[in-house]
């Protein structure tokens, strides 16, 4: 379930410079998605880009701990579908 977007969520600002290109022109993406698995806590899996890169991480802090299990799941998840996109 995607509970945000950063392209979304900057359209509502009217001089919003990147802060990685310094312009207008804004090719960056930021996405929060809340990734569930029967019978455990969701985990927030959180997908950053810019530069045609995108970075991958999950929220697990103290606050918020992420089930080793559903995190191992989605590592494989994104290490296959990696894999197959080459």
């Amino acid at each position: 379930m995607r509970t945000f977007d950063f392209q979304v969520a900057r359209q509502a600002q009217l001089a919003c410079p990147c802060p990685h290109q310094r312009t207008e022109l804004c090719d960056c993406q930021m996405v929060v998605l809340l990734v569930y698995e029967a019978n455990r806590q969701p985990v927030s899996l959180i997908a950053h880009g810019s530069n045609g890169q995108t970075w991958f991480s999950m929220v697990d802090t103290p606050q918020q701990r992420a089930d080793p299990r559903l995190e191992m799941t989605i590592r494989q998840t994104v290490s296959r579908s990696l894999a197959a996109s080459k």
